[in-house]
C-alpha cells in the first residue's frame, strides 16, 4: 500500500467569498460544492486522479503557517501571466517569486493566497532535443 497523491486540503479562510474570488479563476479548478455564501467550500482539479481543496470559514485570527502547497501544471509560465495579468486576481494574492527553473527538475513560482497560504506552481523541465 502506497501513498499515491493528494486527496483533499483544507484551508481556514477568514472570507470565503474573496477565497471563492479567486479560486473559481484559477484554469482547471472547478467547484464541487459550497460557494461565497457557505460555510465550507469544496473545488476539485484533475481529471483521472481527481484532487480536493477545501475552504474552511473561521472567525478567528488564529492560524499558524503549515508550510506550502504544491500544485503541478501543464504550462507554469502561462499560469504566472494569467494570474499576474487578471487585475481582479492581482488585487487578492502577492506573488512571492516569478517563475524560476529550479534544480531538481522543475520550474515554478511561489505566491501566497488571500488569506496569506504560500501556494507553489510547478512544471517538470522537458529536456531539449540537444540534451537528449
Amino acid at each position: 500500500m502506497k501513498v499515491q497523491g493528494i486527496s483533499a486540503i483544507t484551508l481556514l479562510v477568514k472570507n470565503m467569498q474573496s477565497s471563492c474570488n479567486f479560486y473559481s479563476r484559477i484554469p482547471g479548478f472547478r467547484l464541487a460544492c459550497g460557494g461565497p455564501s457557505d460555510h465550507f467550500t469544496t473545488y476539485e482539479a484533475g481529471d483521472e486522479s481527481k484532487i480536493y481543496l477545501n475552504l474552511e470559514l473561521v472567525n478567528n485570527d488564529i492560524r499558524s503557517d503549515f508550510g506550502r502547497i504544491i500544485f503541478h501544471t501543464d504550462d507554469v509560465d502561462k499560469l504566472y501571466s494569467y494570474l499576474k495579468n487578471d487585475t481582479h486576481i492581482s488585487k487578492l494574492i502577492y506573488f512571492e517569486t516569478e517563475p524560476a527553473d529550479a534544480s531538481w527538475g522543475e520550474r515554478f513560482f511561489h505566491m501566497r493566497d488571500p488569506d496569506g497560504y504560500q501556494l507553489s506552481f510547478a512544471t517538470k523541465i522537458r529536456k531539449s532535443s540537444v540534451e537528449s
